[in-house]
């Protein structure tokens, strides 16, 4: 059975004339914004005993009664999985997330997935959306992701991610030689035709992703990728955009490129290679309790380490048969 809390308070008088969801925000300053609108929208919260409508204006005086919920204590099931947990504190964790591992459980993978186990680890995370999760990683993407142990914690994150605040650094493998850096300021919204996809469409979202050549092989590029936004799928669409998918992408990908008298390694490598060749290298962000900004590093997974020396030894390869 969910369990429920009420907190009850007075608009006072310099709120007065104020939005219904402004004045709350400051009332309820531990909770996010968007989290206050979507609970007047579900009838949560109640003014004078009424249900009042985001954009109503509050008078001094009136009382405010806000019920708390703490949902999914049925729905969600702790399991415990394999973590590889690279920091931990009382207001934070930061875990690298394998490829593989869906984040959210939804329609297909109910179970499994990376909230299951972090509820098992960590089991007040119930108290906390999406058992803290702050952002996400697609399922095959792998790398380091931030967690965030209380509701103060998780509200001020969410804000620094959405100021932009946290440094988010990525490794790519992608199709095509690079020329040399860039950067890709394109708005994305819901592909047109294909709901599951993503894409560069007037309208949509802004969008802004920062890019670097790591290293040029023959017919592929390793890559550093810095975020400026979060958007859906946003580093295998915006490269997508300029011609250069990333490796092994189900979705946005092409047809395999292997180059030229390629050894057997090198091509088994490449053929084998089954999901987006990206990994979230690095984070960094200001802890939400101390205020220190903190960075972390999460190497590279096997797999791609595997294919990146595939290609070197293919790259010196034709070097020293060229000399």
């Amino acid at each position: 059975m969910n369990r429920r809390a009420v907190k009850e308070c007075l608009i006072p008088v310099e709120l007065a004339g104020q939005r219904f969801d402004q004045a709350l925000a400051r009332l309820f300053p531990e909770y996010s914004r968007s989290r206050l609108t979507q609970w007047i929208r579900e009838g949560r919260v109640l003014l004078d005993e009424r249900a009042p409508r985001p954009r109503d204006s509050v008078m001094a005086g009136q009382r405010v009664r806000l019920t708390l919920v703490e949902e999914a204590l049925t729905e969600l099931v702790p399991e415990h999985l394999p973590l590889d947990i690279v920091f931990e504190d009382a207001a934070l964790i930061i875990v690298n997330k394998a490829a593989g591992l869906v984040v959210h459980p939804g329609a297909g993978n109910p179970a499994g997935t990376l909230q299951n186990a972090l509820l098992a680890y960590a089991p007040e995370l119930v108290q906390v959306p999406r058992c803290g999760l702050v952002h996400r990683l697609d399922k095959d993407t792998s790398g380091l992701l931030a967690v965030a142990r209380t509701l103060e914690a998780h509200t001020q994150l969410v804000a620094a991610l959405a100021a932009r605040e946290f440094e988010r650094e990525y490794e790519a493998l992608v199709n095509g030689v690079m020329t040399g850096g860039g950067t890709v300021d394109a708005p994305i919204a819901r592909h047109g035709v294909d709901r599951k996809r993503m894409s560069v469409r007037e309208g949509g979202r802004a969008a802004v992703t920062h890019y670097r050549v790591i290293q040029r092989f023959r017919a592929h590029t390793h890559v550093s990728v810095k975020l400026e936004t979060g958007r859906t799928h946003q580093i295998r669409v915006h490269l997508t955009h300029i011609h250069h998918p990333l490796v092994g992408d189900p979705v946005y990908g092409r047809r395999l490129m292997i180059p030229a008298d390629a050894t057997v390694t090198l091509s088994e490598e490449l053929r084998s290679f089954k999901r987006q060749a990206l990994h979230a290298r690095r984070l960094g962000l200001a802890h939400p309790v101390s205020g220190e900004f903190m960075r972390w590093e999460a190497p590279l997974p096997e797999d791609m380490q595997r294919l990146l020396q595939a290609l070197d030894r293919d790259l010196h390869r034709q070097a020293s048969r060229a000399g």
